[in-house]
């Protein structure tokens, strides 16, 4: 199987935040998941396809609106019409309200916030490539 991976970038924003504190809903890293899956799908099939169903869904660190975050995923199975996938996101860059309302750093270390797998289904008549 060739290996198709893909990666998201992208800042959260004050009107990602849904709780006091400026936390952004879990549900957010979610929807990132969804989108990897879409341009997996794409590669992979030539076709966006269905999400299913996650198989597992871990939430390991808070994300707060300024932090960036890059989400990944990789298919790891293929069946007929399903494909396996698994996803991580990672906290990659955070505000430095503490120093001015502009300050942030590049995190040494990425901080894993989530963790997901789950299964997609490209129909059959909708698979344009791998057939």
């Amino acid at each position: 199987m060739n290996e198709y991976k893909s990666l998201i970038r992208l800042r959260m924003s004050s009107h990602d935040a849904h709780y006091g504190g400026n936390l952004v809903d879990g549900a957010k890293m979610l929807q990132l998941f969804g989108d990897v899956a879409t341009e997996l799908l794409i590669q992979h099939d030539g076709d966006e396809g269905l999400f299913c169903a996650y198989d597992s869904v871990e939430f390991l660190a808070p994300v707060y609106a300024g932090d960036y975050i890059e989400a990944s995923g990789e298919i790891v199975s293929v069946g007929n019409s399903s494909r396996k996938m698994t996803f991580e996101a990672r906290k990659v860059i955070v505000p430095r309200t503490d120093i001015s309302a502009s300050a942030a750093d590049v995190l040494a270390q990425p901080v894993v916030v989530c963790r997901a797998s789950g299964t997609c289904v490209v129909p059959k008549n909708c698979q344009r490539k791998n057939q």
